[in-house]
């Protein structure tokens, strides 16, 4: 179920997650990160296009072509994945969409949410793709 970023976003991150996880200078096609995540295939092609526009992955084109990360592992933070595809937003507005809600006039979830989105913001701005990679192959596995 997804609760705070949108299905683009999720599979960005675990398409990220997979090219790091499996990065040795390889380039993989889009209908086998599909595959291995079981993720549509057209909407794998769409998202990696995306973040290939915004200089997180690259691209070859060809027989042989398909997608890699355009740098290592351990300077793409979670953030930059987020960033790319659905913005910040999500930690600068209402989570329920209420105008202007804000400290002097909170929404019912104002602070709880609060402290949620500082803690979510904070993860995913020091935690690079790095760190994951080795329990994303677990994951994959057990899909």
């Amino acid at each position: 179920m997804t609760i705070i970023f949108s299905k683009k976003c999720e599979y960005g991150l675990q398409a990220c997650l997979y090219l790091a996880a499996n990065n040795k200078g390889e380039v993989y096609p889009s209908d086998e990160i599909a595959k291995q995540l079981k993720i549509p295939k057209e909407f794998v092609s769409k998202i990696l296009q995306s973040l290939t526009a915004s200089g997180l992955i690259s691209s070859k084109k060809g027989k042989h072509g398909g997608f890699s990360l355009a740098k290592d592992s351990k300077k793409i933070k979670l953030i930059d994945i987020v960033t790319a595809i659905d913005g910040l937003d999500l930690f600068e507005h209402c989570v329920l969409g209420f105008p202007n809600c804000s400290p002097n006039t909170p929404c019912p979830v104002h602070y709880k949410w609060g402290e949620l989105r500082t803690k979510a913001y904070q993860m995913l701005t020091e935690e690079t793709l790095d760190v994951f990679k080795d329990k994303t192959l677990t994951k994959i596995n057990n899909l």
